[in-house]
């Protein structure tokens, strides 16, 4: 028995011994014959344009292992002006190093019979891209001459190419943008990509389950920073994942935001311009069609979840604001002008608080208005003309609590295609304490609403860029409005009386009102050219609420008309009616300086 298994080791060292041998003598000899054929396949793959250089090649045909130590892919500048000239040159160039790329498991025989390279896992290790993108427009247009495929650049060397997996771990990756004489970059650190199941035939090419010759490209770019060229604001995400099999995207912690404190954001743009901040807690978009969005630029998906998150914007009219024609910037409109094509089926908003605050000039204080945890959808999100033929509104059905109080329900209709800006809002706003307002008020008008219970508005209406019109209508009753006092004891006793005045003669305290009539609004608002489409909202809405309350054109010009004509009053008195016309202006008919 001890001969027999001393023969079966004998046997296997020969066996072992020749097999080394044969590997050692194959991978001497076919060594610079792969190092020849590498360097073809870049060169004819590439019309010339990149080469490649390493230290060392390590082969072992026994274990069907390949590995490349410092290996480096370099664009050539000679060449790549030399397609610029031809109009034939890509838009993006890569310039590639690797401590070492590791091919492991290759089938060598397959290669011999039948010319199929199959490769079980390609390990990037210490991977550092670079991507340099030049515009140019005849990349945009149709050749007349049929491009390469990459398949009919290897066919000649190998009829297929197959990879199980490929892995790059911690590779660090530099976006360049070249446009005008400058560039911009954009740095990434410690990404990790897995790549599943990459088949390169001639097939391959038109298999509508692959991206790129691969099954599943799983991407995960961690902390990422990016200062925006106006060198104010900075965009940020904590995490990304995309994987292409699932199609979907996932970004965690998304900020948009300046770099700087508000105080200094307006020192530094010196003129009274919307502040924005955005932090989203989670933004997710599902069945994004990859291809379209790296081939063509164009951004398709099934959905967009923005989830807990907040939106602030803020102004500060201590500083000047630079008048503005605003006819022809709703966001419908702005969205119609985007060069690039969007499509999406349906973008939900899920707990998102909104804050816009303005700081007063007159009175040094900042005033806000809340709107928290806003949730809905917005459906047919989109500027393709092909689509909108079929359905032209884009749509919003939106809910928020108004300074974490009232719920406010609106409907949003806008008319993508409409040469005016058509839209359509609807909406309506449940039982609040009105007293919630003062946040708003007593900075920016030195006012506060004393009691109020707001019952419920409803309001429908339509609008263009030049008009909006509708119906409005405000249940409240016990409203009573107080001026704030200024310093000197004058002002003192003069609000008091003002206050009596709006109060007992200029507001009605209740709709229905004491006389038990009800009061509604119909509105036909000439648009202030100025005014952004929010403002305009806001204005026409306001016209609703002086209709409900009481104060009418008519009525808001005798009571001007009383301030002016009183004769016999007191000193104090004529002030107080004149201040009172005052206060309706300022309230109701806020001066065009103060609103630009």
């Amino acid at each position: 028995m001890k001969s027999v298994w001393k023969w079966i080791l004998i046997s296997l060292g020969v066996l072992i011994v020749i097999i080394i041998g044969v590997s050692w003598y194959f991978a001497n000899n076919w060594k610079p014959l792969v190092e020849q054929k590498l360097k073809d396949v870049i060169h004819n793959s590439t019309n010339g344009l990149y080469t490649l250089t390493y230290d060392d090649l390590d082969l072992n045909l026994a274990l069907g292992n390949v590995t490349l130590k410092n290996a480096h892919l370099i664009p050539d500048s000679a060449v790549y002006a030399k397609l610029v000239l031809a109009k034939e040159a890509p838009n993006n160039q890569f310039n590639i190093k690797l401590d070492a790329l590791k091919i492991r498991r290759f089938g060598l025989m397959n290669i011999l019979t039948n010319k199929k390279l199959s490769i079980n896992t390609i390990i990037l290790e210490n991977a550092d891209i670079h991507l340099v993108n030049e515009y140019h427009a005849y990349n945009d247009t149709i050749s007349t001459k049929p491009k390469k495929t990459l398949y009919e650049s290897v066919q000649d060397v190998l009829s297929s190419i197959s990879v199980k997996d490929i892995k790059i771990d911690n590779f660090k990756f530099k976006f360049t943008k070249l446009a005008d004489g400058k560039s911009s970059d954009i740095l990434l650190d410690s990404v990790n990509i897995n790549i599943h199941d990459v088949l390169l035939d001639e097939t391959s090419i038109n298999d509508s389950s692959r991206l790129f010759y691969t099954k599943m490209v799983d991407i995960h770019v961690p902390k990422f920073a990016y200062e925006m060229p106006d060198d104010i604001y900075k965009a940020s995400f904590e995490d990304l994942r995309l994987n292409t099999q699932k199609k979907n995207l996932l970004l965690t912690r998304v900020s948009y935001a300046p770099k700087m404190s508000k105080a200094n954001f307006f020192k530094t743009k010196n003129q009274n311009v919307t502040m924005a901040v955005m932090n989203f807690d989670t933004v997710r978009i599902d069945n994004i069609d990859l291809k379209q969005l790296l081939d063509n630029q164009i951004t398709v998906a099934k959905s967009v979840q923005l989830k807990s998150g907040a939106v602030s914007l803020y102004n500060d009219k201590r500083f000047r604001k630079v008048p503005k024609n605003k006819i022809g910037n709703s966001p419908h409109q702005q969205l119609m002008k985007m060069k690039s094509l969007l499509s999406i089926d349906t973008v939900y908003v899920d707990d998102v608080d909104i804050l816009y605050g303005e700081f007063s000039a007159k009175y040094n204080q900042e005033g806000i208005i809340t709107f928290n945890h806003a949730t809905g959808i917005l459906t047919n999100v989109t500027n393709d003309s092909l689509r909108l033929s079929k359905d032209k509104f884009m749509r919003a059905d939106l809910t928020a609590k108004i300074m974490k109080s009232g719920t406010l329900k609106a409907q949003f209709g806008f008319d993508m295609l409409s040469k005016t800006g058509f839209y359509t809002y609807k909406g309506s706003l449940g039982p609040m304490q009105a007293t919630a307002y003062n946040k708003i008020l007593r900075p920016l008008l030195n006012v506060e609403i004393a009691s109020g219970n707001v019952k419920s508005v409803r309001f429908d209406m339509q609008g263009t860029d030049t008009k909006n019109w509708g119906d409005f209508r405000f249940d409240y009753d016990n409203l009573k409005i107080k001026l704030l006092n200024e310093p000197d004891a004058e002002k003192k006793s003069s609000k008091k009386v003002i206050s009596f005045i709006v109060n007992n003669i200029i507001i009605n305290d209740s709709n229905p009102d004491a006389n038990e009539v009800y009061h509604t609004g119909k509105i036909n608002y000439t648009r202030n050219p100025q005014h952004t489409f929010f403002k305009t909202l806001w204005q026409s809405l306001l016209e609703g609420i002086k209709q409900c309350a009481g104060i009418s054109p008519e009525r808001e010009a005798r009571l001007m008309g009383a301030a002016k004509d009183v004769k016999n009053a007191s000193k104090e008195t004529q002030g107080a009616l004149k201040k009172t016309g005052s206060f309706i202006k300022g309230i109701f008919k806020k001066n065009d300086k103060e609103e630009k």
